[in-house]
Formats: structure tokens, sequence, C-alpha cells
């Protein structure tokens, strides 16, 4: 079981990570800082497995690899969005970030609790009872994320890991 942090609209790269933290390279490190302008309480009460449901246009802005490795580093089980800036959808694959796209976000409020299955491509709203159906990835991509980026595909696939 998982909880909603429930994001609206446009939700840029600097809004998940601030700017003054891009020196900072450690996942874990970076979690620290996630979402510090808009969700303070982030950071602190995000637990593993958790889901970032966002509006559209999630990850808007740069194109800093530091939001979805903040992501990660937090913990969180997928980022789900009606829909997602491209830069941000490839680089949270790089990095092993599941990303979702669900037309029904808005049906899913802050503090839902979800459960996630990713073969089917379900999310199941647990306190509403409704289930939701996201874009799967495509079989490569959903490949990458479950060897944990593109650095571990590209090993398994030259035989080095």
């Amino acid at each position: 079981m998982a909880r909603a942090w429930k994001f609206g609209d446009d939700i840029d790269t600097d809004v998940i990570i601030p700017g003054r933290y891009l020196v900072i390279n450690d996942p874990g490190e970076l979690a620290h800082h996630i979402f510090e302008g808009i969700r303070p309480e982030f950071a602190r009460d995000v637990r593993p497995g958790d889901l970032v449901v966002g509006g559209s246009n999630f990850g808007c802005g740069s194109s800093r690899e530091h939001a979805p490795l903040a992501i990660r580093g937090a913990g969180v089980a997928a980022v789900v969005a009606r829909s997602f800036a491209r830069i941000f959808f490839r680089n949270a694959v790089n990095i092993g970030l599941t990303v979702l796209v669900c037309a029904e976000v808005d049906r899913i409020s802050d503090g839902d609790s979800l459960e996630l299955d990713l073969g089917a491509g379900i999310i199941r709203n647990l306190t509403s009872g409704e289930a939701y159906q996201t874009t799967p990835l495509p079989p490569f991509l959903r490949e990458i994320v479950e060897v944990g980026g593109l650095v571990n595909y590209t090993k398994k696939q030259v035989g080095t890991a």
C-alpha cells in the first residue's frame, strides 16, 4: 500500500529540487530537499513505495537529471501523471524511476492509499475503491527501469553486469 502525494499541473524541475542543490549528486542527499518550496513535509514524511501523482506537464523546465534522482532517492515507487515533459520522462527512465501516464489522475486525492500493478498497468485506489488504467511503458523502456536505469541496462547488454 502506497500513499498518494498529489501535485498539480506544470510542476517544474526547480520545484522538485531547487537549483541550489545541483552540486549534490547523491540521490539520498537530494531527497532531503525534494519539494521543499511547496511541500516542506514531503522529505520528512514520504515512505518507500509511495507514489507522486502529478497533473499535466510534470517535470517541465530544465533538463537536469537531479529531479528524477531526488524522487528516486526519496524511495518513491513511481510518478504517475496526466502527462510529462519529454526530457523529464526520458531522464526518469534513464535513472530507473518508473513513470506512468494516467488520464484519470484527477480522481486521485492527496493521501489516498494506492496499489500499483505494473504488469497490468493498473492503479487501485484503496480509499475510493476505484481502479485506473495507465499507459504501460513499452517493453524496452520497462526493462531499462527494471534493471535500474540505462547504465545498468547497457552493462547487461554488453555482458559486464
